[in-house]
């Protein structure tokens, strides 16, 4: 591929991005509009109002129940361990995102086989994200 082919297909996906960019954008408001109606027309309505209300108590309750169960040291111990464990997955799921990349880099491949002798597949997931809320 030559460089003004390469520039082009890079001019075309900036643009394809864009307009994509530009789609989200729209969908978004229309949809929180559309959310805000959905929203009135539920408050709108008593029974649904009741419902909600008793919803919220049940709620409370529940919360206040799961409270008094996490006071005991057994639960507050499987609690804590549950925190600890998925804190640490995140951590390994971040790690093992870098490995994949650069193992996909020099090994030329984007399949790995696994201790179970399962062949898995590397895919990568991308999106874009305010420079500034980063």
């Amino acid at each position: 591929m030559n460089d003004q082919t390469s520039a082009d297909t890079v001019l075309e996906l900036e643009s394809m991005i864009k307009q994509g960019m530009s789609t989200l954008d729209r969908n978004k408001q229309e949809l929180k509009k559309l959310r805000e109606m959905m929203e009135s027309a539920l408050q709108n309505d008593s029974a649904y109002r009741a419902s909600s209300q008793k919803a919220k108590e049940a709620a409370k309750e529940k919360g206040k129940a799961k409270l008094a169960v996490l006071e005991n040291p057994a639960t507050k111990d499987i609690h804590e361990k549950i925190k600890d464990l998925s804190a640490e997955n995140k951590e390994l799921i971040v790690g093992q995102s870098e490995y994949l990349r650069e193992y996909a880099r020099l090994s030329g491949t984007n399949e790995i086989e696994g201790d179970d002798g399962e062949i898995r597949e590397i895919v990568y997931v991308a999106k874009l994200v305010k420079k500034a809320a980063r």
